[in-house]
């Protein structure tokens, strides 16, 4: 069936295509919307020409970031995205050999999946367990011990963007997180 996060059928093609596309949309959903952060590979695919991430790492860091912040930006905050995006690209070339698949491909075990994760910059542990998470729920990526290491975002149900397969899931995802505010604020 495919990606259904970006809410946007050419940038959910880009996800299917482009495991560093998945990878950069979780990074980039932080503070902003979830489905226009997935957007992120799309648009930088479409202005840069490749998610190759040793072309991304190697690009010029200003003009990279011009790119990026092109309206419609990859980000609210496109400058120091451009330059967390270009850092994650040069992880990836230089760890995996620039083969993002080798991230969860190679991780024996779901903590292992995590650190590896956890290691990426822009994921600290909260986002990674969501990375593990939808991996396993979406690209059927279930090292042993994944549902452990990913805590409830391994459960059913509308958690987190692991659980987005289409419009009406999204909105679901949605409302559980601002509930999930309204409750801490009364804390």
């Amino acid at each position: 069936m495919g990606f259904q996060i970006a809410n946007e059928p050419a940038a959910d093609q880009v996800l299917d295509q482009y495991p560093f596309a998945v990878l950069m949309g979780m990074m980039l959903d932080q503070q902003y919307g979830m489905e226009h952060a997935f957007r992120g590979g799309w648009k930088v695919l479409s202005r840069f020409g490749t998610l190759d991430p040793a072309a991304i790492a190697a690009a010029d860091p200003e003009e990279f970031k011009a790119l990026c912040s092109q309206p419609p930006a990859i980000h609210r905050f496109p400058g120091s995205m451009a330059a967390r995006l270009q850092e994650l690209a040069a992880l990836v070339e230089a760890r995996y050999g620039g083969d993002t698949t080798r991230l969860w491909s190679e991780a024996k075990t779901g903590k292992e999946l995590l650190k590896r994760i956890q290691e990426l910059p822009g994921f600290g542990r909260q986002k990674a367990q969501i990375f593990v998470a939808l991996l396993a729920k979406q690209l059927d990526v279930r090292p042993e011990g994944w549902e452990a290491v990913a805590g409830d975002y391994a459960l059913d149900g509308f958690r987190s963007v692991a659980d987005v397969v289409d419009a009406a899931s999204l909105q679901k995802v949605r409302e559980f997180k601002q509930e999930k505010k309204k409750a801490q604020v009364a804390t």
